[in-house]
């Protein structure tokens, strides 16, 4: 959108005589043809920018699709109704056929058409398109004139622009829908890149502002925003980077996209923040990393960056701030093979046992799940926490523990109870084994 802009300033500013936007390309401007002249000054030409890639002509409602492109609304809704599944110009797959109005271009052909004394396009009425309401205040707030102020050269506009969106879409939900509507995500993307610390810090706030609206997400996605988040969560303030951390973990609702998150290397970043972050941070850092080892693939990913003793330490520090989100990180990643074993490998027993004797419900049910997953085919780990007295506190536990807790302890209540069986079974055989043989003896008749 910047060098869109910045197109639009060349067209206005030029000279006429140099650049006049009435000259066609086949027209010289000194042309002595007198009819050539008034022909080509009756005939504007419209910059490519503001015609629709699909009727070529000039927009009148201009609409942004997932993949980027603008369009006619009407043109892309019958190409789209005609049943095509891609984006005319790039043939990109649509992944959505959102249409987000383009708020910033309609105004800059809005201006195109002053500036060169064409009839403005009429577009659909709508009483609130461009402006929306700030929150805490009856006043009304142009949204055009903050988005322009967002692909302006001068960084002071950027970061006043981007903290004022940031407050609009902090409590307001309509707020969120209008300033998307208004094509304010892709610009706010950019953003994230910035140079000024506090510009990108009101950027990736607003993102995780306006993710809010589920009808968003897709659009933050599709604006490529992940690799700028992460970005921000590498080298942004610690505010900027707590921020970038919660906004992936408010994208990551959606599964498809813990998969776009989980492969862009964001993960080894949240660990970082787990690990040096604020209280804040670290618990931002928590919930992203939890949301996206709901997808297998992510937890590989996760135990590979050497996160299991991480938790561990978490689970063991006086005054247990982050002993929640420790546990239930270290629940998930205990049903993947890798994670069975590093967990396993840190004698971390005695640990979990007294989490389940006196955890809150809901860690006492998460110690549980661990050592199901730690115990099922291990009769070392199985025996050790026989050996803790782990079968009275999961009867205890599977009377009256939360609905998961009584299922995990019922779970492990039936490993043991197996493993008991098994082994009296296996003893029984044994005794039998040893036992002399009392068939009587046959002498031979050698007669």
């Amino acid at each position: 959108m910047s060098i869109l802009l910045k197109k639009f300033e060349n067209y206005v500013q030029a000279e006429y005589c140099n650049t006049s936007p009435y000259a066609s390309k086949s027209c010289c401007l000194h042309c002595s043809d007198q009819g050539c002249h008034d022909q080509c000054s009756q005939s504007p030409v419209i910059p490519d920018d503001f015609r629709c890639p699909i009727s070529l002509e000039l927009m009148k409602d201009p609409v942004i699709i997932c993949t980027g492109q603008t369009y006619e609304r009407k043109c892309i809704k019958k190409w789209v109704e005609a049943g095509h599944g891609t984006c005319p110009k790039t043939q990109q797959i649509l992944s959505s056929t959102t249409l987000t109005p383009n708020y910033v271009l309609s105004s800059l052909i809005s201006t195109w058409c002053e500036v060169n004394g064409v009839e403005p396009p009429k577009r659909p009425g709508n009483s609130r398109q461009g402006r929306v309401v700030s929150s805490g205040s009856a006043e009304s707030v142009a949204l055009d004139v903050l988005l322009s102020k967002l692909t302006s050269d001068n960084i002071e506009d950027q970061r006043t622009a981007a903290g004022e969106l940031r407050l609009l879409a902090k409590h307001n939900g309509d707020n969120r829908v209008f300033i998307a509507e208004a094509g304010a995500i892709p610009l706010l993307v950019g953003l994230l890149y910035a140079s000024d610390t506090h510009t990108q810090e009101h950027a990736v706030t607003a993102l995780l502002n306006l993710s809010i609206c589920e009808d968003n997400k897709g659009c933050i996605i599709s604006s490529e925003a992940v690799p700028g988040i992460l970005n921000v969560l590498k080298n942004g303030s610690m505010e900027a980077r707590e921020n970038a951390a919660a906004t992936f973990f408010s994208l990551s609702m959606v599964d498809e996209y813990k998969v776009i998150i989980g492969t862009s290397g964001a993960i080894p970043a949240l660990v970082a923040l787990l690990i040096d972050g604020s209280q804040r941070g670290k618990i931002d850092a928590a919930s992203a990393l939890f949301n996206l080892c709901i997808y297998q693939g992510n937890k590989g990913r996760t135990i590979r960056t050497g996160v299991v003793p991480l938790l561990m330490t978490l689970l063991r520090e006086p005054g247990g701030e982050m002993l929640d989100e420790a546990l239930a990180i270290m629940a998930i990643l205990a049903s993947h093979p890798d994670g069975k074993f590093a967990i396993g490998a840190l004698n971390a027993m005695s640990t979990f046992v007294k989490l389940i004797e006196n955890g809150s419900p809901r860690n006492r049910e998460n110690a549980t799940a661990v050592l199901v997953h730690l115990c099922g085919g291990d009769p070392q780990h199985l025996s050790e926490a026989k050996a803790l007295g782990v079968r009275t506190l999961l009867l205890d536990l599977a009377e009256n523990g939360t609905e998961r807790g009584k299922r995990k302890a019922a779970q492990l209540l039936e490993l043991i109870g197996s493993s008991e069986e098994h082994h009296e079974q296996a003893q029984m055989q044994a005794e039998a084994q040893a036992q002399p043989s009392h068939l009587p003896f046959i002498a031979s008749d050698t007669n």
